[in-house]
């Protein structure tokens, strides 16, 4: 009889868990997968010849690692001069090349003719040569000054403003070839050479005879075309 009460006991505690309302569960929340693609945000293209005046040494330190060359032919009506830029002047070396490859030379000319001191190029009353500058925030470039480049017979450098320029930053845009077989050495640390003439002395010396105004300028304009050799 205690067993068969005590089964009893048991049947009547089972039936009791079964009648208990079924415990109210919490879902875990799950975050709703949507099929939506991620919009894509554009990614500003930087043009590759974003020079300006703020980033100068900056992108033309970078462009001289990727573009080497130094060396470089000028012609003219009167024949070609060919010239070797400096390695050890990085920044102005990288700055002519630069703006070989980009054709600013190309709409210039030889605009100054000082006899028996120098020849003078890289600007013109072209408006695109004007453009051409404006694009590139009008730039100037710290010196770079060697002791071992001198402005002797065939240096070539680059010009500058004089007045209130007591940094003496160079022009990128135009340049000079000393024409005086003694050179021009009172412009040393004055101005930044940055190569020479390696052949073309003839030209240098056609160019030299012709016809100027009181500025220097020649009558007759003396265009010039600029490519990069190796």
């Amino acid at each position: 009889m205690k067993i068969f009460a005590r089964l009893l006991t048991v049947s009547f505690l089972v039936m009791l868990c079964q009648c208990k309302p079924e415990a109210k569960r919490i879902p875990v929340k799950k975050t709703a997968k949507k099929n939506i693609k991620k919009k894509e945000v554009p990614k500003l293209q930087k043009s590759w010849d974003s020079l300006n005046s703020k980033n100068a040494e900056v992108f033309l330190a970078a462009y001289g690692k990727e573009n080497k060359e130094t060396k470089v032919l000028i012609e003219t009506k009167f024949g070609a001069i060919k010239l070797r830029l400096y390695k050890d002047v990085p920044i102005h070396r990288a700055n002519f090349i630069f703006l070989t490859k980009i054709n600013y030379f190309n709409t210039t000319v030889i605009y100054r003719v000082a006899k028996n001191f120098v020849i003078q190029g890289g600007n013109s009353d072209n408006l695109y040569t004007q453009k051409q500058r404006r694009k590139y925030g009008n730039y100037l470039l710290k010196p770079e000054f060697r002791k071992n480049r001198t402005h002797k017979f065939g240096a070539l450098a680059a010009a500058r403003q004089w007045e209130n320029n007591p940094d003496k930053l160079s022009s990128p845009f135009e340049f000079y070839i000393v024409h005086k077989r003694s050179g021009a050495h009172h412009l040393d640390n004055e101005h930044t050479v940055f190569g020479e003439v390696i052949s073309g002395y003839d030209t240098m010396d056609k160019i030299a005879k012709v016809k100027v105004g009181i500025d220097e300028w020649p009558i007759a304009d003396i265009p010039m075309t600029i490519t990069v050799l190796d």
